[in-house]
């Protein structure tokens, strides 16, 4: 009989069908593994609320990463070792010892091609559709392995532990933020993300991090009316003024009583003097308390978001701020906040303001001294810290540890700041430059 022929007997041909068969679960599973990791969990929810099952399962089984991941991965070895052992002993039959090493390379090969960069290549390229294909079946494998993966998991953590690391089970939760930020700035330095666009998606995320005191409008600035003032002096006031509403004080700034609207305002003050043919010496008697709304206070240290969700809820637009203590620290509005999202909002009533930032013939940056370190970032995409302080001013002041006079320059965080000007303790201009 042959020896040849018998080495190829129906025994050869199992084996080499078995080992062909274990190549394609390997590549399954190691292409499952890369689609349902790398593909975005906000597609798979758009595509599981258009009715994919897929999608939905894919967004079921990557809830635990760590469980899926396991699965995963004990079924790919289970596989790969067993095609390994069986192509060792099929050629070792055919040719002796040395079909160990030749078995070896052949595998190698096979697994490297066939079972690793194909489909991981074809599962990057096709991410939320691969993952959306294989969920099912890989829910069904993670099913069966959970005993066994749970096993190894408490192994896993208790050596972890042993060198003192803990494992979050809701650590993907708290990294969303993140992602979108770092996609974010990727998408805007790759030039597919418009700054402003980046601007408006960073000023909603960041509301629920900061706090009213860091955009309210000083006390030193906020226009008010005295409530023992004359009549005429208040309605001059209110006609010149920008601002629709005003905070009411009687005997001193922080002694608000009430704000009023320029509108209830002008229509008390009509119908007290008794309309278009009436007599304006009734205006004399004219009380400003009695049209002034109670004013809202809110803390300093409340949060934007919550803050406008507030003004929402009692459809208001306009709050004082005080600090712990009670005192008034400044005002905030709802366009205030709204700001921080779109930008800068102005119409014809706003009085003309000066760019906020002017690049001047020597590369330098003239900027006012009460701009928000946040502004100036966003204005000409720096990154100035702005934990210890709000504004520019503050931010030289905080580093120099003095209130420093014109003239004077400072470096620090990679940037050249020079004091143009000041009023008492107050800078109120810089010239900035990177170094």
């Amino acid at each position: 009989m042959d020896p040849t022929s018998s080495a190829f007997d129906g025994a050869f041909w199992i084996t080499s069908g078995a080992i062909l068969f274990l190549l394609v679960l390997s590549g399954f599973f190691s292409g499952s593994e890369t689609a349902l990791t790398a593909s975005s969990r906000g597609k798979l929810r758009t595509q599981a609320d258009k009715g994919s099952h897929g999608a939905q399962k894919a967004l079921e089984i990557t809830e635990d990463n760590e469980r899926l991941i396991g699965s995963v991965l004990l079924g790919n070895n289970l596989v790969n070792i067993l095609s390994a052992s069986l192509a060792t002993a099929l050629f070792t039959r055919l040719f002796g010892e040395s079909g160990v090493a030749l078995a070896t390379l052949v595998m190698t090969l096979l697994v490297l091609i066939f079972a690793e960069v194909l489909p991981k290549t074809y599962a990057i390229t096709n991410a939320e559709k691969a993952a959306a294909a294989v969920a099912p079946a890989i829910s069904v494998i993670v099913t069966l392995f959970s005993p066994v993966v749970a096993a190894v998991r408490l192994l896993v953590r208790g050596v972890l532990l042993l060198f003192g690391v803990r494992i979050d089970p809701d650590s993907h939760i708290l990294a969303v933020r993140e992602e979108i930020l770092g996609a974010l700035q990727l998408g805007h330095s790759e030039g597919v993300v418009e700054k402003e666009d980046r601007d408006r998606i960073l000023g909603a995320l960041d509301l629920a991090e900061r706090t009213i005191e860091e955009i309210m409008l000083h006390r030193s600035n906020i226009q008010m009316i005295d409530a023992d003032a004359e009549p005429e002096t208040i309605l001059e006031q209110c006609l010149e003024s920008p601002h629709t509403r005003l905070p009411v004080y009687r005997g001193e700034p922080e002694n608000i009583i009430g704000v009023v609207h320029a509108k209830d305002l002008f229509r008390a003050m009509y119908a007290q003097v008794g309309g278009s043919e009436g007599d304006t010496n009734r205006l004399k008697r004219f009380d400003i308390t009695k049209v002034a709304n109670a004013p809202y206070f809110v803390p300093e240290t409340t949060t934007l978001d919550d803050q406008m969700r507030e003004f929402l809820r009692m459809r208001s637009h306009f709050a004082l701020v005080v600090d712990e203590y009670g005192s008034l620290r400044g005002l905030i509005t709802l366009e205030d906040i709204l700001e921080e999202i779109v930008g800068e909002i102005t119409d014809e009533f706003d009085p003309a303001a000066d760019a906020e930032v002017t690049r001047t013939e020597d590369g330098q940056f003239v900027v006012e001294g009460a701009m928000t370190i946040r502004d100036l970032n966003r204005a000409l995409d720096w990154s100035l810290p702005d934990e210890e302080a709000n504004t520019v001013a503050g931010l030289v002041i905080h580093e120099a540890q003095m209130i420093p006079t014109v003239g004077q320059v400072f470096a620090f965080h990679g940037f050249r700041f020079e004091v143009t000007s000041r009023e008492g303790n107050r800078v109120t201009g810089l010239k900035i430059r990177p170094l």
